[in-house]
């Protein structure tokens, strides 16, 4: 009970990162038909300007966790506007160039401020202590990474659903130009949109330092995990995002846990295994 304890709790744990990074590709890639493979370089940059303004510039955790994913937010907003919304119109196959030749950027820019060393996000007295759930200890910073991904989760499915903003980018992916003509804001809604999803990888980044170790070759390392989470779950949905990253997060934890041997078998062999059973996501019905 107790092994299985500990490979629920890391796993739920880890596929909530999992999800709060995945989330703004499945969005961008599903509702927005952009191929952005340098969706991983947001989350490492949320990290690594968490770990310099706590680190280097002795801001409190609660300060400089919020002013990176800002930040991260407004690079992203800033690529969009300058550079990416000119790919829109053009074929996946120069999306999928121009965004890995952006991922490789990223690489060696932060090889080139901070080093290949990993960066450490210093956590406060309050995040640092263990939590006693009687069959286990849990760091305090585990229950903070699942909470935060339930709020995600809550926040995503409100916007996407009930808010007028929801609205607005549903109608503007169905058709831009009617979306236009009926005075929606096109431009900013899209702007908006891949801000969010740069932020929440960001936060992502962030939150699962401890889990995803944060170095240059972040974006490229761990791209297939987060191309996998949106590929099980069905592009543009939340709810399949979330049922993806936490089953995939507990079958790799559970590998990790029965198996180390074996590395990251199980999460691919999963994959595979997923993606007949459901292949256009799953929570999507299979077509007869």
């Amino acid at each position: 009970m107790t092994l299985l304890a500990n490979i629920l709790i890391d796993g739920i744990a880890y596929g909530m990162v999992l999800f709060i990074i995945a989330v703004g590709l499945s969005v961008t890639l599903g509702l927005m038909r952009f191929v952005n493979l340098a969706h991983g370089a947001f989350a490492m940059t949320g990290g690594y300007i968490a770990a310099w303004l706590v680190r280097e510039q002795g801001l409190s955790f609660y300060v400089g966790v919020p002013l990176a994913v800002l930040a991260t937010g407004l690079l992203g907003a800033l690529l969009e506007v300058t550079v990416l919304r000119r790919l829109y119109r053009r074929t996946e196959l120069q999306q999928v160039l121009f965004t890995i030749g952006l991922t490789f950027l990223f690489v060696a820019t932060a090889n080139l401020l901070a080093g290949p060393e990993v960066q450490l996000i210093p956590l406060p007295p309050a995040l640092s202590f263990a939590v006693d759930l009687g069959i286990r200890t849990l760091p305090a910073q585990r229950l903070l990474v699942i909470a935060s991904g339930l709020l995600v989760v809550l926040a995503a499915f409100w916007v996407l659903n009930k808010s007028r903003f929801g609205v607005w980018l549903r109608a503007t992916v169905d058709n831009t130009a009617a979306a236009s003509a009926l005075g929606i804001p096109v431009q900013l809604v899209y702007v908006a949109t891949f801000a969010v999803g740069a932020a929440l990888a960001g936060l992502g980044g962030i939150l699962g330092a401890e889990l995803m170790p944060l170095e240059p070759y972040y974006p490229v390392k761990y791209l297939v995990l987060v191309l996998v989470v949106v590929a099980v779950g069905g592009m543009g949905s939340i709810a399949g995002s979330l049922a993806a990253s936490l089953t995939l997060g507990i079958i790799d934890t559970a590998s990790k846990y029965l198996a180390s041997d074996w590395g990251s078998l199980f999460f691919f062999l999963a994959m595979a295994l997923l993606l007949a059973w459901r292949p256009h996501g799953l929570l999507v019905p299979r077509k007869v």
